[in-house]
């Protein structure tokens, strides 16, 4: 186990090397030069937490970490303390800055990230004109942050000054519609994710509440989201769509229904934003009779396999990719290793899955097979409190 404030150096690529210096009181460029590329090709990870006690949680605040892209070793580097559940974090598209928005508040905030060491350093914080942000997304232009307000069923849009930080919301965009059947988590309007599509033309927003897809767009000239022509598609009363995620080629976008436990397939147009359902799947196996939600989708970056999380029967289900038509064919499940896996993170090459045991205080990696895409342990787990986000930031980026 790697304990979250362990403080093993950053540079442990480098011990042979230090330890040779010391012994002989020189070594080769040609040394140096090696062991200065083994550490430049390390990513930066940093996690986000519930901290509160209402939330029943015992998160710290964001942690950043080294990670080794080879083995998958996490080395803690810092711990930016006295926050407030930083629920879910983005980097903006050049990897200088980081956002966060807090669960249960009515703000996000914005980081500055150190290239070299990947060490944050605050900025400053925006309103969000909305209580309990979970999601926020950079847009293309890396000029506006997106952010859904999940308890009061708004989108808001904070511009992004040259420095990085937050300027005063642009837009605020109420979602309509009539709540689902659900008695407690349907009662009014709940967007729970906004990811743009691979083109940066148009962002998704599953509402939980009112068993929608919402599509809009960008106006990036004046801050402001525009609905599309088709501005949303109704899901199954009761689904509670959650999260999406879109195939990195082909016209497909994945949406993960959390209050059913479903998977829908959507033929997406780019050029408009219209989706139309195509395969509606379960999450969990036939047999199963427990209390479950999902969580967390995403899709590998081979596009070949995608990936979604369930919180009670706390797994992984992995699915294969038809290449041609994007339809999905089930591969199986794996546990999570720990409790309650609300999130999980692909490092950039597809390497590894990392589960946020929300519950169990853990994050588990699992190595993913290139060929099948089946989940392997690599029995390495990072202790950290309430873990419910990762980001990765790639040094070469």
């Amino acid at each position: 186990m790697f304990d979250v404030h362990s403080r093993r150096s950053v540079l442990g690529q480098l011990g042979k090397l230090f330890a040779a210096i010391a012994a002989s009181k020189w070594v080769s460029p040609r040394a140096f030069a090696q062991a200065s590329a083994e550490t430049a090709t390390s990513l930066f990870a940093y996690v986000g937490c519930f901290t509160t006690e209402e939330r029943g949680a015992s998160g710290e605040g964001i942690n950043v970490y080294r990670v080794d892209p080879v083995s998958g070793d996490w080395d803690h580097i810092q711990l930016v303390a006295d926050l407030v559940n930083p629920s879910f974090l983005t980097l903006n598209h050049d990897g200088r800055f980081l956002y966060s928005v807090h669960g249960d508040e009515t703000y996000a905030t914005a980081f500055a990230i150190d290239t070299t060491s990947g060490r944050l350093t605050f900025l400053n914080r925006q309103e969000t004109g909305g209580t309990n942000g979970v999601h926020l997304a950079v847009d293309p232009s890396n000029r506006f942050l997106v952010v859904s307000n999940y308890a009061s069923g708004s989108m808001a849009v904070l511009p992004i000054n040259r420095d990085g930080s937050l300027a005063p919301r642009s837009d605020l965009v109420e979602l309509p519609g009539s709540p689902g059947p659900h008695p407690t988590q349907q009662t009014s309007s709940h967007p729970h994710h906004n990811p743009f599509d691979p083109e940066g033309r148009f962002l998704l927003v599953p509402d939980k509440g009112l068993d929608r897809i919402f599509v809009l767009k960008l106006d990036d000239s004046s801050g402001t989201l525009i609905w599309a022509d088709t501005p949303s598609v109704a899901a199954a009363p009761g689904a509670g769509p959650r999260h999406a995620a879109f195939h990195p080629t082909l016209p497909t976008a994945y949406v993960l229904n959390e209050l059913d436990s479903s998977l829908a397939v959507y033929a997406y147009d780019s050029q408009n934003g219209e989706l139309n359902r195509k395969q509606l799947l379960s999450t969990l196996p036939n047999d199963f009779t427990g209390n479950s939600t999902t969580a967390e989708i995403a899709a590998h970056p081979s596009g070949r396999f995608l990936y979604c999380s369930n919180r009670g029967h706390d797994s992984i289900t992995a699915y294969g990719v038809d290449q041609t038509t994007g339809l999905l064919t089930l591969l199986g499940w794996t546990p999570t290793g720990g409790e309650r896996p609300r999130y999980f993170g692909l490092d950039p090459s597809g390497t590894f899955l990392f589960a946020c045991n929300e519950r169990s205080h853990s994050i588990v990696a699992f190595r993913i097979d290139p060929a099948t895409g089946a989940l392997a342990e690599t029995g390495q787990e990072v202790e950290t409190g309430s873990p419910v986000t990762i980001v990765f930031r790639d040094p070469r980026a």
